[in-house]
């Protein structure tokens, strides 16, 4: 098998939402790809029009329904699917996978385990054994080893319309990074690497949680003073639950990390802010999520942190105040209310 760096074989996307078919974009300006779709219309039209969800592609794109083609025709490939869905699509995928084959994930979500005959609602605390994320999902359902994620400032309705962007490839494997740094980078889009993994994968899934408090600040009318603060405090809240679950401070304080918060933060194109705009705004949480095209991955991550933050003792106030918010009842108004009148005294308290 000829080494990913050197072979001019299609390089795999499994996933045609908007990230998906950003990704197959950005790769499609240097080598084709094959996209996995579930659907042979939609199969039927990415291949008709060489284009989806906005995104155009340069180099040809062939989708397929079959992931038996996926993976004997591409060494290298990217899982682009909802966290709720991962695992079940590792497993489907892992008989046509071999120890030769390099995965780069590129979703922002947690995979949890809890023991048998409860759930996720019934259980009061979760502990680092019981939460995963989506490289050790990969690692646990297949062969494959060099294992790697992207995760960053992505918003995919930019990335259409070629605004300049960038993301991090993260690895412990240098041939990962080198590869995704190759098969992404252009004269618009930066890519950086880093080697925190789980760093980078946890600061994905928590700055959803904030995000969706951004969108309840613009709600409710709030100015930049609010977002600010609101910003600043995130990133405090993410990076103490992000340490008790095994990531690096210095990957938080980056472009995975700070970078990605302000820009989900600051904007309506982002699942997450719309989500708690429209919380803000009266809107029912079961209403909202039945009229989303698409994932909003804050929302199960509120429910997992708040367990994992009552295990590791960590306070995490945003996230308490929204988990309050979206499954008990509390209004967004009364919930940014009790949390501008806390008590904090000490702004910087993880350095």
């Amino acid at each position: 098998m000829t080494s990913s760096g050197s072979s001019d074989r299609p390089i795999g996307v499994l996933g045609a939402g908007n990230f998906g078919s950003a990704v197959a974009s950005l790769i499609t300006q240097h080598r084709p790809v094959i996209m996995y779709v579930r659907h042979e219309a939609v199969a039927d039209e990415i291949n008709r029009t060489q284009a989806h969800h906005g995104h155009a592609f340069h180099h040809p794109v062939k989708a397929t329904t079959h992931l038996v083609e996926l993976a004997r025709s591409c060494d290298v490939i990217f899982p682009i699917v909802p966290s709720l869905h991962f695992r079940q699509v590792m497993r489907k995928l892992s008989p046509y996978l071999h120890p030769y084959h390099i995965l780069i994930h590129g979703t922002k979500g947690i995979d949890i385990a809890v023991p048998a005959g409860s759930t996720l609602d019934t259980i009061e605390k979760l502990s680092r054994a019981q939460v995963k994320t989506m490289s050790e999902v990969i690692r646990e359902e297949t062969v494959v080893v060099r294992v790697g994620c992207i995760s960053g400032p992505n918003l995919s309705k930019e990335l259409s319309r070629h605004q300049p962007g960038a993301t991090v490839v993260a690895s412990p494997f240098q041939e990962v990074t080198t590869t995704g740094k190759r098969l992404l980078r252009n004269e618009r889009f930066q890519v950086y690497e880093n080697q925190d993994l789980i760093g980078v994968e946890l600061a994905g899934v928590l700055k959803n949680i904030i995000a969706i408090a951004a969108g309840a600040l613009g709600g409710l009318g709030y100015g930049e003073n609010a977002k600010g603060l609101l910003i600043s405090r995130g990133a405090v809240e993410m990076i103490h639950l992000g340490r008790a679950l095994g990531g690096d401070v210095k990957t938080f304080l980056g472009l995975a990390g700070i970078g990605d918060l302000v820009a989900t933060c600051s904007s309506p194109l982002s699942r997450n802010y719309t989500v708690g705009y429209r919380l803000a705004k009266g809107e029912k949480l079961q209403d909202i999520i039945a009229d989303t095209n698409e994932v909003a991955e804050g929302i199960n991550t509120i429910k997992i942190m708040k367990k994992c933050a009552a295990h590791y003792q960590v306070r995490a106030l945003i996230t308490d105040n929204l988990y309050r918010v979206l499954f008990e009842g509390l209004t967004m108004k009364d919930a940014a209310q009790y949390l501008m009148r806390y008590p904090l005294n000490v702004d910087i308290d993880f350095l």
